[in-house]
């Protein structure tokens, strides 16, 4: 058998189904960083996001271990999926289903800092304030389209993996993007914002 390190997250998923505990633990490594920046990211408050991080890794313990789990597409959609699944409920619960603003703190500061190209201190000012505004902005859109842009731009994923995380249409998926682009457009008019990296 191939060492841990080596082999992929859908490899490890069916080890630890096997009864390799380690694998677990090298699943979980791989995957925390990324899935608690999705949670935070969403839910907009470090606690919540903490519970709901906790109680998405109970569900993909619970769910390998009842054998719900098989290897036809990427792990890391799969979690996410359930993590998605745990933040609607919570949603639901809480009675809310959507963010009307983020709490002050919160500066998006968990997606890690945007390289910016490097100049003199004005531009480097300039750059790091068109991040800020991009980001105030992306603060007040309703979170089923702060989702989507999420998972686009910054994990990168496909409009069908974003349907099939958040369990919704692809044409969903894309008119949530479209209604994002549409709000961030509007948003930048009536704040006669200006946006250019140097």
């Amino acid at each position: 058998m191939k060492h841990l390190k080596k082999i992929s997250d859908e490899e490890l998923a069916l080890s630890y189904i096997a009864g390799d505990t380690k694998a677990f633990d090298l699943l979980l490594l791989r995957n925390q960083s990324k899935l608690f920046a999705y949670i935070l990211f969403v839910v907009r408050d470090r606690d919540v996001a903490d519970d709901i991080f906790q109680e998405t890794f109970i569900k993909v313990i619970t769910k390998l271990q009842e054998g719900k789990y098989s290897p036809s597409g990427k792990f890391s959609a799969w979690i996410m999926r359930i993590a998605h699944n745990v933040i609607m409920d919570w949603y639901r619960a809480s009675k809310t289903d959507k963010i009307v603003e983020a709490p002050k703190d919160n500066d998006l500061s968990c997606m890690g800092a945007l390289d910016l190209q490097t100049g003199n201190v004005e531009n480097d000012f300039v750059n790091t304030q068109t991040v800020q505004d991009i980001e105030t902005m992306m603060n007040h859109l309703p979170s089923s389209q702060r989702e989507v842009v999420f998972m686009r731009f910054y994990q990168g994923l496909s409009f069908k993996e974003i349907a099939e995380t958040t369990g919704v249409s692809i044409n969903t998926s894309l008119g949530r993007m479209r209604y994002a682009i549409l709000n961030l457009r509007r948003m930048i008019r009536e704040h006669n914002v200006s946006l250019q990296l140097f």
